[in-house]
């Protein structure tokens, strides 16, 4: 399977993030999408927010009843190399954006219904690394859609 966008999410702030087809993707974010809490989420370091279907998929595996953008992902992906990605790699989505890995997200309890324990710490990037949810910011603005590929640049 190639990587690609699985689902884009976007929400009026909170979780959960809903599916839109496609979306304009900005400096600040993509368009449309919105944070209820600024200290913690969205400029322009935390642009964007990515998080690896395989890694629901083994979430949903062990009981979770997580679901894209159930974590405020923005873009949920299928990318094979998901979890060795690292601050400062680039990847390009679909033909125009281009977006760099600046952090890991830090889980928060804003997030607890998509676990069957509470334990929202089982995407923290310190206890179980490669399977935290990624801030980017966007380097090159555009157009993304859904099954649009991702390209590491």
């Amino acid at each position: 399977m190639q990587n690609h966008i699985h689902q884009i999410n976007i929400s009026k702030g909170g979780v959960p993030k809903l599916p839109v087809g496609g979306v304009y993707v900005t400096k600040s974010g993509l368009a449309g999408d919105k944070q209820k809490n600024k200290r913690y989420h969205g400029g322009p370091e935390r642009a964007v927010c990515l998080f690896s279907m395989e890694i629901i998929e083994q979430l949903q595996h062990e009981g979770h009843p997580v679901y894209p953008g159930s974590t405020g992902e923005n873009i949920t992906v299928y990318y094979s190399g998901y979890t060795s990605l690292t601050v400062g790699d680039r990847l390009q989505l679909g033909q125009d954006v281009i977006i760099e890995i600046t952090s890991y997200t830090v889980p928060c309890k804003t997030i607890i219904q998509s676990f069957a324990d509470g334990y929202f710490s089982r995407i923290s990037q310190k206890m179980y690394p490669g399977n935290s949810r990624l801030y980017a910011k966007v380097i090159r603005e555009g157009w993304i859609q859904q099954a649009d590929l991702i390209h590491k640049i």
